[in-house]
């Protein structure tokens, strides 16, 4: 196969974006689509555990994109929105039709438009491992059996199919996770294949920016070439992100996707901001939130970076949670200062933040579902924690230089850590100007710098700086430029 297109450059507009995921039945809903005034929905902010649809839609994210705008978002990404039975909607029945709960096809076309008034993006949530048993080659397989023309778009084990078994029987066909509610695609059949592809062209051509694929390493890699290509030839600058959780160089060696969701970063910043007062009664082994100590960190920074080039690190989407694991709040304790030295650390690394929504509200749900909690209004934000993300993002796009080159980390002694590089030379006085970032994640413990120090009028400070001491407070981050020389830098 000629993977020469594979090897393309990532999308230029990712150097100075700034995600933010949406779950759309819960962020806001809005008074323009009729007819969801008269559907039986759940009242807003219901227990999130609970079937049903609390009825955010599209217009609701329109409405709010001042306020996103204003916070320093440049790029949405929503999990599924096209027609399905679940409120998650990862059951799709109808890849070409936004949700009508949702506002339908009319209401994205808004949102893209108004979007790209804005010089934002759109990363829709592309499903195509699997559908929902609505699906309508899989209903027309339900209705006909053997004689059903789309008899191997599916795997079938046995006969007859039951698309809803007993407890304990067998559906008798391939499913996500066994779940019969999940049908998987038969990616060895080309019709398949050049169905979703189809899809994939389809919205690209309608404007959206890019796909987040879900679990994109139960499907074939041919194609996952075959739809890079598709998708790359409307349009070079679209994101592909794929759903890997760890190690993902089979799928960004030879460039597949442009990124994935590096969620490796986000377990290890939780774990080690969080310390002894982590949540660790969430268990998987993908996302092993567990206290660690600096050192740990340090090594899953320069492993996790050192597997990939330096394109698509830059091209990485890094988050510290999103709708399918414990919201960050939750995961460090509720610990507020925490989650503020957590954030720091995700915009200290390459490649493009992102932030879940309700992060600066301080939501703090547990365990999927609780974390797709109803976005609460603005009366009822922590306005302390938006205001820290609202400066950290302005930090980030305000003075990319400080953001262009990748940092060296260091632990620095069982609690704090070191995060500095080379920024220029000045060539007047012969020295090299340095960027560095102490952090300290010690509750009780101020963190004493040895050596000069040269943060009088720090360029971000999280917490609080003792000059005299030449020490940092508590739970408490410092970033600086300066041209004094620090021997314990490796």
């Amino acid at each position: 196969m000629n993977k020469t297109y594979l090897f393309d450059t990532p999308p230029t507009w990712l150097a100075k974006a700034i995600a933010y995921q949406i779950f759309p039945d819960r962020f806001r809903r809005s008074a323009s689509i009729g007819l969801n005034s008269q559907l039986a929905l759940k009242p807003w902010d219901s227990d999130p555990k609970e079937q049903g649809f609390q009825g955010g839609d599209l217009y609701g994210v329109i409405n709010e994109l001042d306020y996103l705008q204003n916070l320093g978002i440049t790029c949405i990404y929503l999990t599924p929105i096209f027609s399905s039975a679940a409120n998650h909607r990862y059951h799709t029945y109808d890849y070409f039709q936004v949700d009508p709960i949702l506002g339908g096809n009319k209401a994205l076309d808004t949102l893209i438009q108004c979007l790209h008034e804005r010089d934002m993006k759109l990363i829709l949530d592309g499903v195509f491992n699997h559908c929902g048993r609505g699906f309508w080659a899989f209903h027309h397989l339900v209705e006909n059996g053997k004689n059903s023309p789309y008899l191997d778009w599916f795997t079938i084990h046995r006969w007859p199919i039951k698309p809803y078994p007993e407890e304990g029987e067998d559906c008798g066909y391939s499913c996500w996770w066994n779940d019969p509610a999940l049908p998987k695609f038969n990616h060895k059949n080309s019709q398949v294949r050049e169905y979703l592809t189809s899809v994939a062209m389809y919205w690209i051509r309608k404007g959206i920016d890019g796909w987040r694929l879900d679990v994109p390493n139960e499907v074939p890699l041919d194609f996952w070439a075959t739809f890079r290509r598709e998708v790359k030839s409307i349009n070079s600058e679209a994101w592909i992100i794929g759903e890997i959780w760890g190690d993902a160089r089979t799928w960004l060696k030879d460039r597949y996707f442009d990124g994935v969701m590096n969620y490796r970063i986000g377990w290890s910043s939780l774990s080690w901001a969080g310390k002894d007062q982590l949540a660790t009664n969430y268990i998987n082994p993908n996302y092993p939130i567990k206290k660690i100590n600096s050192q740990f960190l340090v090594d899953i920074l320069e492993t996790t970076f050192g597997w990939y080039s330096r394109e698509v690190n830059h091209s990485q989407l890094n988050l510290l949670d999103s709708h399918d694991v414990p919201r960050a709040l939750h995961s460090l304790g509720n610990d507020v200062k925490a989650l503020k030295i957590a954030l720091l650390i995700l915009f200290l690394l390459p490649g493009v933040p992102c932030i879940y929504y309700g992060t600066e509200a301080g939501l703090c749900g547990g365990a999927e579902p609780e974390c797709r909690e109803a976005m609460p209004s603005i009366d009822n934000f922590d306005l302390n924690l938006y205001g820290f993300i609202r400066s950290l993002i302005a930090l980030r796009k305000n003075t990319s230089c400080l953001f262009e080159n990748e940092y060296r980390w260091q632990s620095f002694g069982e609690d704090a850590l070191l995060a500095w590089r080379k920024e220029s030379i000045d060539f007047n006085e012969d020295k090299e100007i340095l960027i560095l970032a102490f952090i300290n994640r010690s509750r009780n413990s101020w963190l004493k710098i040895p050596g000069p120090h040269d943060f009088v009028n720090p360029l971000f400070l999280c917490g609080e700086i003792e000059l005299n001491a030449q020490g940092l407070a508590p739970q408490s981050a410092v970033l600086f430029r300066t041209s004094l020389d620090y021997q314990f830098l490796n």
